[in-house]
């Protein structure tokens, strides 16, 4: 009996194995337990149902294209082959390809990204950018060739003619559109400085709408300084995108009347205002014309009073005036002499043979001194 080393039998058992039609490629399902993702991107996991289980290995290149996260617990259908690790002797299922039982993988991966953002904060209303009341300048990423962008230049062009649109085309479906959109996003942020960005497509599948669900471009837009309006699909399709941007349009076309005014209705609320103006000027105008009114009335009148008072006090002035007038003393009989034009107090002033003037009440005469006598 020949004797074979423990290599040579893990080998043969692994060529058994995989000569095998039915596990060389086969399905098989299960719930994962003890789930590790190894730093190269491998997956290891084991695959188990209620009474047994078997070991099992993604490799990097096929994890790398998985729509969701694998996790302990999740219940999936494993597509793979089974073979021996010739190393430990060990065999088990090497997945090529899974998805969730039960639910479709882009739905369970949009709800992972869905949780785990939000947990992050990134869907928070403090996060969210008011937007531009009357918009100058409107950058735009989508298909140049869409429907999307068609409706938003026809919208816009009849809403509010005077905003400049700047297109920057992108693939908004297959692996390179989320390089695409993110260089657009950029774009708009560093080289074409624009108030508002609307970034979206038309609608379609699920499959066709991914990419706005991607992370990558998730992380972009609550990066973005400007305020951002996500515009993806039909009224009923939800995306990350959509609870990430600053505000969400269920439409391409709702989302250009989302960010331009109506012109129309501009028209209408200047006109309103034009007319309240009108109607404040002329109440301030009667209010004013009445204060000035009210004003000049009490002026006059303090001008009158002021008036009575100062003639008051000149009657006052003119009788105290009066007394001391010393021609109010020539009215009772009462003359002033004056020698060279000089009142004469008291005889000594005087000697025989000066000339007086001889003031009286009506008149004047000249006189000599003959005799002077004093008391």
């Amino acid at each position: 009996m020949a004797v074979y080393t423990v290599t040579q039998v893990n080998n043969y058992i692994k060529t058994l194995f995989e000569s095998a039609k039915p596990l060389s490629s086969l399905m098989i399902k299960g719930e994962i337990a003890n789930f590790k993702r190894h730093s190269s991107g491998h997956l290891y996991f084991t695959l188990k149902d209620e009474f047994s289980q078997i070991s099992a290995i993604m490799f990097a290149p096929s994890a790398t294209r998985l729509k969701f996260k694998p996790c302990d617990g999740m219940r999936i259908i494993a597509e793979g082959g089974i073979s021996v690790y010739v190393k430990s002797g060990n065999y088990q299922i090497y997945v090529k390809e899974m998805q969730p039982d039960g639910v479709g993988a882009l739905f369970l991966a949009y709800e992972q990204l869905k949780q785990q953002l939000q947990k992050e904060g990134l869907f928070a209303p403090s996060h969210k950018k008011a937007l531009p009341s009357v918009p100058e300048t409107i950058g735009v990423i989508t298909s140049p060739t869409g429907a999307a962008v068609r409706d938003i230049i026809n919208i816009t062009g009849r809403r509010w003619p005077q905003a400049k649109l700047f297109l920057y085309p992108s693939k908004v479906q297959g692996e390179d559109a989320e390089g695409e959109l993110i260089k657009g996003l950029l774009y708009f942020e560093q080289k074409q400085k624009v108030d508002v960005i609307i970034i979206g497509r038309g609608g379609g599948l699920a499959e066709d709408l991914w990419v706005f669900n991607s992370e990558r471009l998730a992380r972009a837009i609550y990066a973005a300084n400007t305020p951002i309006v996500s515009a993806v699909g039909h009224e009923t399709d939800f995306t990350i995108c959509d609870f990430v941007a600053d505000r969400r349009a269920p439409t391409p076309s709702a989302a250009a009347e989302l960010v331009v005014p109506d012109r129309t209705e501009m028209r209408r609320r200047v006109d309103a205002l034009q007319k309240l103006i009108g109607q404040k000027v002329g109440m301030l105008f009667q209010k004013k014309r009445r204060d000035c009114l009210d004003r000049e009335r009490a002026l006059h009148k303090g001008m009158q009073r002021c008036l009575e008072a100062k003639r008051h006090a000149l009657q006052l002035a003119a009788g105290k005036l009066q007394a001391l007038n010393p021609l109010a003393v020539l009215a009772r009989g009462y003359s002033i002499a004056e020698k060279q034009g000089k009142a004469v107090y008291s005889a000594g002033e005087l000697k025989e043979g000066d000339e007086l003037l001889l003031r009286f009440q009506k008149g004047r005469a000249q006189t000599i001194v003959q005799k002077i006598q004093e008391e």
